[in-house]
């Protein structure tokens, strides 16, 4: 289901608030769930095999400090992400499959809408800000002596949310990231080229304000 539907799904099925601006000075924490979703084409290895990432979803927190009216910094977190991948030759034949693991916090400056008498009352925000993107636990199945080892990632990352209040401090959250993830591979210590994984982070969560 696309995110526009889950939004308007989500809105129809809350009672009406009234959204303020959130001060300077609040704390927020989001306790919820994403789904990675990696871009198709996951990049070609120097060797000819393409790389078929698959997606994945765990709980996720988050936590924002409001330094403005508004405006915040927010950090986010979660238990490791796991993603089978499949190396593939130019026929589409799967040569190689494998599993690594990967933990994504993203620090990012957000600024949360008001008063624009959105259906329900509904609070939009945009954020942007960076990802550090560690990977760890890599393995290639049935490849006896192949040691494969993927790098840490840096790169910007995107957001953009709605918040659905159903009390004066506490919300329903549905929210997509964009994340800027590419990581360099080695295999037995030498660079076999980078998978580009891009996902797209899509999520909900309950929201309460402090």
């Amino acid at each position: 289901m696309k995110l526009q539907s889950l939004v308007l799904a989500a809105a129809t099925a809350l009672t009406m608030t009234t959204a303020f601006a959130v001060p300077a000075g609040t704390w927020s924490v989001a306790a919820g769930a994403h789904y990675v979703d990696p871009k198709s084409d996951n990049g070609t290895l120097n060797n000819g095999l393409s790389v078929d990432v698959d997606g994945d979803v765990r709980p996720t927190i988050s936590g924002e400090y409001f330094i403005a009216n508004n405006v915040g910094v927010e950090l986010l977190a979660a238990i490791p992400f796991h993603h089978d991948f499949t190396l593939n030759n130019a026929n589409g034949k799967e040569i190689y499959t494998g599993k690594t693991q990967h933990l994504p916090p993203t620090l990012s400056l957000q600024y949360h809408f008001d008063d624009y008498n959105l259906p329900m009352n509904v609070k939009p925000f945009v954020g942007v800000g960076v990802n550090y993107t560690m990977f760890f636990k890599e393995k290639l199945n049935n490849s006896e002596g192949l040691d494969l080892k993927l790098d840490d990632s840096v790169g910007v990352a995107g957001h953009i949310g709605l918040d659905i209040p159903f009390a004066a401090t506490e919300s329903f959250r549905i929210d997509a990231r964009y994340m800027d993830i590419k990581t360099d591979a080695t295999l037995n210590g030498t660079d076999i080229g980078e998978i580009d994984i891009s996902p797209w982070v899509y999520g909900v969560a309950f929201v309460k304000q402090f």
